[in-house]
């Protein structure tokens, strides 16, 4: 299997936000949980999305795991591989972003790498070298108090300065609006001057249009959804990708089963998601602090639902408000509060399967992670789009049978959307 573009994600909802956009573009894609094993058959496409886990770790771990993908993303053809971030460009001082960007570019010979988490579909745009959020800088936007990653500073030139080695640069969108031309000379300055990684503006799709064209001339790119939109349709311009459909290519078929729905995100978005399941449907919220003193939250939430799921779809949510979530890891820690989340989340969505849920909605980065990884789902076909950057996802090659999946990040998705996503899972 030879194919066209490589993206290593650093989670699995930002891998298939990207897989979807891909899709949707006309690029035939398949994503990928890790770096397969050989035994795993995979269709035939144009491009592949490695889902990892590591945005959170430690960098030298990121950097192990993001290399390794990318030697298995170049034996199998790409010529650009895109690493995927998230469009909040959520980060700490010691990485991940920096650390992976500059490990990527020295492994593929080194160079600029144009460097944007812009995505406007989803309200993510970056003007002079500042990441806006629906109109406010990320730094006053609700999506600065990350429970893990939170976000202070709106200026990504700073961000990505304090997190690399080498010197970062800024392309303006005046250079982007004149064109290729001029964004090829600003970057050949650049290069001259010692830059290594460069902060691009884009406001609307066509500046992304722009953006994917210059970087398919490079081997390496980093970005939300939105670089890869600009990838994809410079693609399938240049005649390198087919021509198709790829959205009917990778057509979801109903599966069996029962259906649920597993939370952990503690956004505004999908807390207010919940209220509005609650209408509709059963919803447990389990007692975080109870999880995190290691009580009995997760048997008492597999005996609930499984109490009730044969009559229909269930929630369970270890959401929180941030002031509850900021009170937990002020006394147990922010890793450890993290990691038992996900630990208890995972569990209890896995218990589903195990009572014959074979339509699975997991909402947040980190809890839909530690969730397909406890299933072992190697790999996931592309469907139908939910919501802007969540479609529906056939699994490949699990233990379990056919599956239909959708994995949410947080932030993402109208107030319906748990509803809506079970509704086009059938």
């Amino acid at each position: 299997m030879a194919i066209l573009l490589g993206s290593i994600a650093d989670d699995y909802t930002g891998a298939s936000d990207l897989a979807n956009t891909l899709t949707k573009n006309g690029l035939r894609t398949v994503q990928t949980v890790g770096i397969p094993d050989p035994s795993l058959a995979l269709p035939d496409v144009d491009a592949v999305v490695v889902s990892l886990k590591i945005r959170s770790v430690p960098a030298a771990d990121a950097v192990a795991a993001a290399t390794a993908a990318e030697r298995w993303l170049r034996r199998r053809g790409a010529a650009h591989v895109l690493y995927k971030v998230c469009s909040t460009f959520d980060s700490t001082d010691a990485g991940n972003i920096g650390p992976v960007t500059e490990a990527l570019s020295d492994a593929a010979g080194g160079g600029l790498v144009l460097v944007t988490p812009a995505f406007p579909e989803t309200g993510r745009t970056v003007y002079l070298g500042h990441l806006f959020v629906g109109g406010q800088p990320l730094n006053e936007s609700p999506l600065k108090d990350h429970p893990l990653n939170p976000m202070h500073d709106a200026n990504l030139v700073r961000v990505m300065a304090r997190q690399s080695r080498g010197a970062v640069g800024l392309i303006d969108l005046p250079a982007i609006a004149a064109g290729p031309d001029t964004v090829r000379a600003r970057l050949e300055d650049l290069r001259e001057a010692g830059v290594g990684s460069v902060i691009a503006d884009a406001i609307f799709e066509r500046d992304l249009e722009t953006l994917g064209a210059i970087a398919l001339e490079t081997p390496v790119s980093t970005g939300a959804s939105g670089l890869g939109l600009g990838l994809a349709r410079a693609l399938v311009r240049s005649g390198r990708a087919p021509a198709s459909d790829a959205t009917t290519a990778n057509a979801i078929f109903p599966v069996g089963g029962l259906s649920a729905v597993v939370a952990g995100s503690c956004s505004n978005a999908t807390l207010h998601q919940l209220d509005v399941a609650e209408r509709s449907m059963p919803v447990l919220r389990l007692d975080p602090e109870r999880l995190l003193a290691g009580l009995d939250e997760i048997a008492a939430a597999i005996s609930w639902a499984g109490d009730r799921i044969s009559a229909g779809p269930v929630v369970v949510a270890a959401s929180a408000a941030p002031e509850t979530v900021s009170r937990l890891q002020s006394l147990y820690g922010r890793e450890a509060s993290g990691h038992a989340i996900e630990s208890a989340t995972s569990v209890i969505a896995a218990e589903l399967v195990a009572r014959g849920v074979r339509r699975l909605v997991i909402a947040g980065g980190e809890t839909s992670g530690a969730a397909v990884d406890r299933l072992a789902i190697p790999a996931f076909l592309i469907g139908p789009e939910i919501a802007p950057g969540v479609p529906v996802l056939r699994t490949v090659g699990n233990a379990q049978g056919d599956m239909l999946l959708a994995l949410k990040s947080g932030n993402f998705g109208g107030e319906d959307f748990f509803t809506a996503a079970l509704a086009m899972m059938h």
